[in-house]
């Protein structure tokens, strides 16, 4: 049977590709509703009271049509990918990607239950907190591209040490993104 559908092998590869770039798009998109939807409670009445309606509404719409269906046929489509050649799951890089998707799986159900919160009016984390939560996604989205695409060529030390960088440099400029924000 996987003889048969090897031939469809790449095509899987295609899906998985363009779900999990909806899956990303999704969880960055996400995380600047929840941002703005936090810093809506700022505003006066009746602004406030329309605006969190608004994001209550398009938090709901991105996270139930385009991010939860993304990750669910990205991970239908890595297993398919696993199945039809198992031999991948003897490879170190693999299994180091794996961990990085059960990291992402684990981040994104997180984001469910901020969705959840907010549309029950609460409100656990600040919107600089918020920010830097967001930048989790892109620290697990590199460091799996970089997986991937570089495989066994890859220096674990020189990755780890390149990852923690880009998770530097992205708290930094969110830092620097809040004075700048406080000034104006």
């Amino acid at each position: 049977m996987i003889e048969i559908l090897l031939p469809y092998y790449r095509y899987f590869i295609a899906v998985h590709v363009v779900f999990v770039i909806s899956w990303m798009a999704g969880l960055f998109y996400i995380l600047s509703l929840f941002i703005y939807h936090t810093e809506a409670n700022d505003k006066p009445e009746p602004e406030k009271s329309i605006l969190v309606k608004q994001f209550i509404k398009m938090e709901a719409t991105l996270w139930n049509i385009i991010a939860t269906p993304a990750m669910i046929i990205s991970v239908l489509a890595g297993v398919s990918m696993l199945s039809l050649s198992p031999g991948l799951l003897q490879t170190d890089w693999m299994w180091v990607k794996l961990g990085f998707v059960v990291g992402l799986l684990i981040y994104h159900f997180i984001c469910q239950n901020i969705v959840r919160q907010l549309k029950n009016n609460q409100f656990k984390m600040t919107s600089f907190q918020l920010r830097l939560w967001r930048e989790l996604a892109t620290i697990f989205m590199i460091a799996i591209v970089f997986i991937v695409i570089l495989k066994n060529s890859l220096n674990w030390i020189y990755g780890l040490l390149g990852i923690m960088g880009v998770a530097l440099a992205i708290m930094i400029a969110v830092k620097l993104y809040k004075n700048y924000r406080l000034k104006k």
